[in-house]
């Protein structure tokens, strides 16, 4: 029992909510005023609701996980634990949650909130929606961006937003495709939008907004004038085609999984931040 509720929190999706570090690290307050002690509630409490709304998805989502060949296997959809327990264990990470945000910031609870009415909506019925359902999901990653600006009272810079946005519809485009070609014709059984996109129109969509993150972060890094950062271009735009590669070779497009699983990609990543990072903090 234990071991199924812990599936249920999905440990490795946690990984979405770095991105509330990503404002003070690129702004260079991470390591200098900010302590350690300051860093966990935020992420604990944006964690801690992330985590309900997967539950609150599985359980809306039971039925359809049925007719997808992965899904099918999580707790819920299989059986190993009930909705009513389930109701539970999810109402009590929310309440947690809840309680830490309001110790943070009464801001930090209304993002909380706001983050929870739109993920129960894109559940309950945004998913169904073509173009709603990669936007849900990319509002849900500036969600996260504005919470970490405003629990370590760093302002979110326009270069920031609209890079994290951009990306954000990449990867939700990537997703999508990928949901789209390992299912094929049963993908309507899974997802409606999914047989809704008409041929090509995720890829170029993945094409569209790859190429404006490569050139708004090239920008980015020719504006803080930065040997260092600049180096971290060619990072960024092998992590974009790299991304790109695996959809088309029929694999995950889950960022989370990507990023856990590809190598390339995870040491690209752990590169990204150090160069960036030695280009900020060691000045």
């Amino acid at each position: 029992m234990l071991f199924n509720l812990i599936t249920l929190l999905r440990v490795r999706q946690w990984l979405k909510n770095l991105m509330l570090f990503f404002a003070p690290f690129l702004g260079g307050t991470l390591l200098t005023s900010v302590s350690v002690s300051q860093l966990f509630p935020p992420f604990c409490a944006f964690c801690l609701v992330s985590s309900f709304t997967y539950i609150c998805n599985d359980i809306l989502d039971k039925k359809n996980d049925l007719h997808h060949p992965d899904k099918c296997t999580r707790v819920i959809a299989s059986g190993k634990i009930s909705i009513s327990m389930a109701l539970v264990f999810a109402a009590v990470l929310l309440i947690i949650s809840l309680l830490i945000a309001w110790n943070i910031s009464y801001t930090f609870l209304v993002i909380i909130m706001a983050y929870v009415t739109l993920s129960f909506a894109y559940s309950a019925k945004l998913k169904d929606i073509i173009l709603l359902d990669i936007f849900c999901i990319s509002t849900g990653f500036l969600l996260r961006l504005q919470a970490g600006g405003e629990a370590f009272s760093v302002p979110i810079s326009e270069w920031l937003f609209t890079s994290v946005f951009l990306l954000s519809v990449f990867l939700s485009a990537g997703k999508r495709l990928a949901e789209k070609l390992h299912l094929g014709e049963d993908a309507h059984y899974h997802r409606k939008a999914l047989t809704a996109y008409p041929m090509k129109f995720l890829e170029w969509t993945m094409y569209m907004t790859g190429s404006s993150v490569l050139v708004t972060y090239a920008l980015y890094a020719i504006s803080r004038h930065s040997l260092l950062l600049l180096w971290s271009v060619p990072l960024c735009c092998f992590g974009l085609l790299r991304y790109l590669f695996r959809i088309r070779s029929g694999k995950s497009g889950d960022p989370t999984e990507s990023l856990v699983r590809d190598m390339p990609l995870m040491v690209i990543g752990v590169m990204w931040i150090s160069l960036v990072g030695w280009g900020i903090y060691g000045r």
